[in-house]
């Protein structure tokens, strides 16, 4: 009897992971072919052009608030394959920052830590390195902010006993692709005064940060304001309470003339429960 219960046990286990492995996979999808429609063309990036394409906002970010340009691009070409991996491509995600309580955004899950972790979708890379600034803003990284904003090899070292990651060389990793391609001249000093201000800016956003850090920095395992939707089968969307024409457009990238057409709808009424074709 013991060993009946156990096997049905592993059986409906394993159904509810395969029904949540389908959603993922759904979701994945629709991000893809939204990437994909905003930009047809993509091309991959080799690791000068990436260079080029980001070394601008990289710049920006330093000069805000004092991480080295080098290391936010280093960061970059190791944790996105320069750009071509398939989260950078379709989530604009470069640096591997999941979702946490406080994600408003979409997702795209991936296996990482865990099987389809949950991963912030940017509107575009620019967004993804504004991010990357501010994942860092916590009290675990907050003695990195005192060094000098050119100090790359210290940033490097210090990154890895903050804890961002685990692999004992990876503070090699960014000095060597950091000398390689020369990302250090991107780099600028700062005089004593303005080395000061940036510091004090800083750290209050650091300390006001304190008392929140747990949901903004723990991740969790779906988007909060976008969890993977059960409600579609293979092409369609069953009506919610609250859906409406426009929402359920939004959700599958079509305009609600295309919904209409699709259904042979004669107005914007829909009721809870009804079946609607989301696919062209």
């Amino acid at each position: 009897m013991k060993k009946t219960s156990l096997f049905l046990f592993a059986v409906i286990l394993l159904f509810l992971n395969a029904c949540k492995s389908r959603q993922y996979s759904r979701n994945n999808k629709q991000i893809e072919k939204a990437a994909t429609k905003e930009n047809p063309n993509f091309s991959n990036f080799t690791t000068l052009s990436y260079i080029t394409a980001f070394k601008d906002v990289a710049i920006e970010e330093m000069n805000a608030y004092g991480i080295p340009a080098s290391i936010t691009l280093a960061q970059g070409i190791l944790e996105s394959g320069s750009g071509n991996s398939s989260l950078a491509r379709y989530a604009n995600n470069h640096f591997g920052i999941k979702c946490t309580a406080d994600w408003k955004g979409k997702a795209y899950y991936k296996d990482d830590d865990k099987n389809n972790d949950c991963f912030r979708v940017y509107k575009d890379a620019r967004e993804s390195y504004k991010d990357h600034s501010e994942f860092l803003k916590r009290k675990r990284y907050s003695f990195l902010f005192e060094l000098d904003k050119n100090d790359y090899k210290n940033w490097a070292l210090g990154l890895k006993t903050a804890g961002y990651a685990t692999n004992p060389k990876y503070p090699d990793l960014l000095i060597n692709t950091i000398e390689k391609y020369k990302l250090y001249q991107y780099d600028q000093s700062e005089s004593e005064r303005e080395k000061i201000t940036r510091e004090d800016r800083v750290f209050t956003e650091i300390n006001a940060n304190i008392p929140v850090e747990k949901k903004k920095f723990t991740p969790v395992e779906v988007a909060p304001k976008d969890p993977p939707s059960n409600g579609t089968t293979d092409n369609y969307y069953v009506v919610k309470q609250g859906d409406t024409l426009f929402k359920i457009s939004q959700l599958f990238k079509l305009s609600v003339d295309d919904l209409k057409a699709l259904n042979n709808l004669s107005d914007n009424n829909i009721k809870i429960g009804q079946k609607l074709l989301v696919v062209k």
